[in-house]
């Protein structure tokens, strides 16, 4: 049989050669750091044998395909120690997420895991690996596996096969335990001996909060000692950086149930950067020919049963208002209000494109276990808008999105790749044809290559209405997450009957490009106190200069001080208080403001501060003039500190 390989090149191997066969005749290196291999776009375990001709991709940890194998094989070690020190447990579910697994189990007497549990199971899992027991994949009829499961009472099991009448069945066996599942796994169970386990939470089965209460564990594993070290020095400095903590401690914002769950208050100094944020891209908007619009807090039912929002997204939504003989509902999103400004006038080929523009505040429910700080929330603002433009214009349009979005990433030195949502056939969530879709998804492909953007696709990530560009950062301690958008649009033309006069002067519908480079500001500020572990850049800063006189006799200089620097644009503060310098500095690096001016009776003569920067320590003595040209350059969106 041939053996194609992703660079094109072909071999010859002979009928029933597994992938474990294949890795190694390419290199023994390989063969060690293999765990799965893609045939035809189809996972296999290395030990399947491969009956005809292929297309094959070896697979390692390196890939998103090797982590999923990697840590779902986990799982299942994990199960097998849990099994062997409570026997009798019965499991629920054990997938790989995406940083690690976990298992829901049932452990009998409704016992109760405790940390110390975690560690036992742990040294189990390493007692276990190194056996070296094989992953062994067995093919069963669906009434075999129900007859197993009936025997050792596992009722979860059993439900799961319920809805698998139809479908091949496989179990996988290593060591002791034995488990329905689809696979991939690795080898053997040698490979996963650096583990951690990381904490244990309730969970109702299958989510449904009228169901049993499970177990459910996580961990994470990796091949090499030295990336499980990495992983968890990340995981300690993202609880530094939390949010949630950051903002209680800087004072940007609060949540109180007397408001209600999952509705942020900012405060002050929160509101000073999420204006200065918004000033930042209203000043991009303006440069693009955009122009800004405010929409109201609801909107009539119908706009939203036209656009397909509802019934699509009900579960999402807040239950409809009766007002009168109408229903009304909270702002779900934007998009229909913008088309009615559209549409409220006509529109020649000659005024396209039209760039609409709003930070517009939605509200979506979600579940009260689901609200996490500021990241999930039940309301939220967007920074909104929405281009109508011919076919002809689309393609440059998109490209001029896709700018804005790169620079407001690069501006917070944010490292981003991109993934192309395209829509999945096998679904039947999209509207609209499956020609319109084609074109759309080729549209965008051709941008992304056109612009050299480092991308994956992602099939059945689209919209319902369209495809889109997502954009995916990596923040300053290599986390993930998806922040803006881009979107083509070439079902809500049809819906809302958007047209504009052509120059042959007959009508047409325009396309629509639905952008928002920050997401939401919410969850744009929690991804940015983390990324900067609340240690903003010095022109987004509330308080930019801490002025410290070492004594009383220094308050007059460090007032004329801070109206010159006031006088220049910038904001400082100055601590009157009869504390010792030491104290004062303390506290200015606590509140992490950037810069901290110490004035005695030494640079009160002199007419120069001894310069102290946030968490580098003292930068010397500077004068008035060196000071305003250090923080004049450091004002500037994406200007960074030379230290």
């Amino acid at each position: 049989m041939i053996i194609t390989f992703p660079d094109g090149n072909k071999r010859e191997y002979p009928q029933g050669t597994t992938g474990m066969e294949i890795a190694k005749s390419i290199s023994e290196r390989l063969a060690k750091e293999s765990l799965g291999v893609v045939v035809n776009d189809t996972r296999y375990d290395l030990s399947r044998k491969i009956m005809n001709d292929s297309t094959v991709k070896i697979i390692t940890f390196d890939s998103e395909d090797g982590k999923e194998i990697f840590w779902h094989s986990s799982a299942h070690l994990m199960a097998e120690a849990i099994q062997a020190i409570w026997p009798g447990t019965k499991f629920g579910i054990g997938p790989a997420i995406e940083n690690g697994f976990y298992y829901d189990v049932d452990i009998p007497g409704d016992y109760k895991l405790t940390l110390e549990d975690l560690t036992k199971i742990e040294k189990k899992m390493v007692e276990l690996s190194v056996a070296e027991s094989e992953y062994e994949r067995i093919e069963i009829s669906w009434e075999e596996a129900v007859k197993h499961f009936n025997e050792v009472g596992d009722q979860y099991k059993i439900e799961l096969l319920e809805g698998l009448q139809d479908q091949e069945i496989t179990f996988y066996k290593q060591g002791t335990f034995l488990d329905l599942c689809r696979g991939t796994h690795v080898p053997n169970t040698q490979l996963i001996k650096n583990v951690k386990l990381l904490s244990v939470a309730g969970a109702y089965w299958r989510g449904d909060s009228t169901r049993g209460m499970m177990t459910r564990v996580y961990g994470i594993t990796f091949p090499k000692k030295k990336q499980l070290d990495e992983h968890l020095f990340m995981l300690e400095e993202a609880k530094k950086r939390d949010h949630r903590k950051l903002g209680k401690e800087l004072e940007l914002y609060m949540i109180t149930p007397n408001i209600g769950g999952g509705l942020p208050v900012w405060l002050p100094k929160g509101t000073f950067i999420r204006r200065k944020l918004e000033e930042f891209l209203r000043t991009e908007l303006v440069k693009r020919g955009y122009e800004e619009v405010i929409t109201p807090h609801i909107g009539n039912l119908n706009l939203y049963k036209t656009s397909g929002h509802y019934p699509y997204y009900a579960e999402s939504q807040f239950a409809p208002i009766k007002v009168e003989d109408e229903e009304y509902m909270l702002k779900p999103m934007n998009c229909p209000h913008h088309h009615q400004i559209y549409a409220s006038k006509p529109r020649s080929y000659r005024d396209l494109p039209v760039r609409i523009a709003e930070f517009g505040t939605v509200y979506r429910f979600e579940q009260s276990g689901e609200l996490n700080g500021l990241s999930r929330v039940r309301g939220f603002t967007q920074d909104d808008a929405h281009i109508y433009c011919t076919d002809d214009q689309l393609k440059d349009e998109i490209k001029s999105t896709v700018e804005l979005t790169q620079l407001v990433f690069n501006t917070f030195d944010m490292k981003v790749t991109t993934r192309l949502s395209f829509r999945d056939d096998q679904s039947s969530k999209y509207a609209g044809e499956a020609e319109v879709w084609e074109k759309s998804q080729r549209e965008i492909k051709e941008v992304a290559d056109e612009m050299g953007l480092d991308y994956f696709i992602g099939m059945g990530e689209a919209s319902f209405y369209g495809p889109k560009i997502d954009f995916i950062v990596k923040d300053a301690i290599g986390r993930k997450w998806q922040l803006g958008t881009v979107q083509v649009d070439y079902i809500m033309p049809d819906r809302f009957e958007l047209e504009y006069t052509g120059s042959d002067n007959s009508k047409h519908r325009p396309v629509i490009i639905h952008r928002a480079p920050f997401g939401s500001m919410e969850r744009f500020m929690s991804i940015l106190i983390e990324h900067y572990a609340g240690n903003f850049p010095f022109w987004l800063c509330p308080t930019q200069i801490s002025i410290l006189p070492i004594g009383q006799d220094q308050l007059a200089y460090a007032e004329e001080l801070k109206a010159k620097l006031e006088e220049k644009g910038f904001r400082s503060k100055i601590d009157s208080r009869s504390e010792k310098i030491n104290r004062k500095v303390a506290e200015s690096e606590q509140e992490k403001i950037p810069f901290a001016l110490v004035v005695g009776q030494k640079e009160q003569e002199a007419g120069t501060v001894a310069l102290r920067e946030h968490t580098k320590g003292n930068r010397g003595t500077k004068t008035y003039e060196e000071i305003v040209e250090l923080f004049s350059s450091l004002n500037i969106p994406g200007s960074k500190s030379d230290h």
